[in-house]
């Protein structure tokens, strides 16, 4: 069939409009009609990431729309169910079936690669190869070929508008707070960065009654949208250096009383991260979110004689199929509400979009067809 596609011609370059062809779906595939899809930083940096022999290439990894046909091998998923889709996982390999589903045996391939298993691709274009496949998905797209593993069934009375970056960004924040932090009332976190990954930690925060809640960022604007949360807004650039230390690291450990039990960085800056780790409490753990630098720096004396942990995390190790349905019932609940953390773009502004997320002029942008 064919659809229109925001593609990526060549490594670095904007997003233009393309009508491709789209394989129909196979035994166990899901063709899905896109309504809607977040965007996220994940899309914007892996336009340069990428190697250039990987374009022209169909990014997109927060979709939401309709089920337009099931493959025969799909069970649970019936045209015209509403979905929320997100990143794909074997559900066979021994991570798979220890719960660990971010961490996929085959996670690269069948999540960054571009491409199914076999080699094969869902988008082409007069005969070309179109890399896609992105997270199982590729929804910056009219049309889309997900799994079983990454579609999410949700109530047809929801607004998919409001709930597609659940797929990805909200699950994000809110997974490393809910599932790999485990914060409660008892503790203290820092979240550094608060774009929409950062925010839904903060509110997912919010939600468990975390006694005191910390953003850090240099945009005021963003520090105003986590002061509704309930967060203290440490803002770097108007704390004064006596040169004796790092002031955030000084001013965090002033208000918790001798550092975090626990925090999360999703900027991905390395000074940030080192900053991070050194405000924790002892005993505390930094879970590192961000996609940037390689490395980091770290004060291993500090680390070993506090019994710190750093550790990354992946979709803030959840498992979407029960991620996505516990934050919509949270947000039903009115204890996750991040509604207002979006901003819906017509899907042919998706270039405006990218630039107004960037410069922090919205928090989250969701493109609609």
């Amino acid at each position: 069939m064919k659809t229109t596609v925001a593609i990526i011609n060549e490594q670095g370059q904007d997003f233009t409009f393309e009508e491709v062809d789209l394989d129909g779906p196979r035994a166990d595939e899901v063709l899905v009609r896109i309504v809607a899809t977040g965007l996220c930083h994940t899309d914007i940096t892996m336009r340069t990431m990428l190697p250039p022999e990987m374009f022209p290439n169909v990014f997109g990894h927060e979709g939401a729309g309709v089920v337009e046909e099931v493959g025969a091998d799909v069970k649970g998923i019936a045209v015209g169910d509403h979905v929320v889709l997100s990143l794909r996982s074997c559900r066979a390999c021994g991570r798979c079936q220890a719960g660990q589903i971010g961490y996929c045996e085959s996670s690269l391939m069948i999540n960054y690669m571009g491409m199914r298993m076999d080699g094969s691709t869902t988008y082409t274009k007069d005969g070309a190869t179109v890399f896609g496949s992105f997270f199982g998905q590729s929804s910056f797209s009219q049309h889309a070929v997900a799994y079983a593993d990454n579609v999410v069934v949700v109530d047809k009375s929801l607004d998919l508008t409001k709930i597609a970056p659940y797929g990805c960004g909200f699950q994000t924040g809110a997974g490393a707070v809910l599932n790999v932090l485990q914060s409660g009332p008892e503790d203290s976190l820092a979240v550094y960065g608060c774009g929409a990954v950062g925010l839904a930690a903060i509110a997912a925060a919010k939600s468990q009654g975390v006694g005191t809640i910390i953003a850090v960022d240099l945009m005021q604007s963003r520090l105003d949208v986590a002061a509704r949360y309930g967060a203290i807004g440490v803002n770097p650039s108007e704390l004064e250096d006596t040169g004796l230390g790092s002031p955030v690291v000084d001013r965090i450990k002033e208000l918790t009383g001798g550092g975090t039990t626990g925090a999360i960085d999703t900027t991905a800056v390395p000074e940030v991260i080192k900053q991070a780790a050194q405000a924790l409490g002892v005993r505390g753990e930094l879970v590192i979110l961000g996609l940037g630098a390689p490395e980091f720096p770290v004060d291993a004396i500090d680390i070993m004689q506090n019994g710190k942990v750093i550790r990354g995390s992946v979709e803030g190790d959840s498992d979407p199929l029960e991620m996505v349905p516990r934050l919509i019932a949270l947000h039903q609940a009115g204890k996750f509400d991040v509604d207002d953390l979006m901003v819906s773009y017509p899907f042919a502004q998706i270039n405006t979009a990218v630039s107004d997320v960037s410069t922090g002029k919205v928090v989250k942008p969701v493109l609609v067809w």
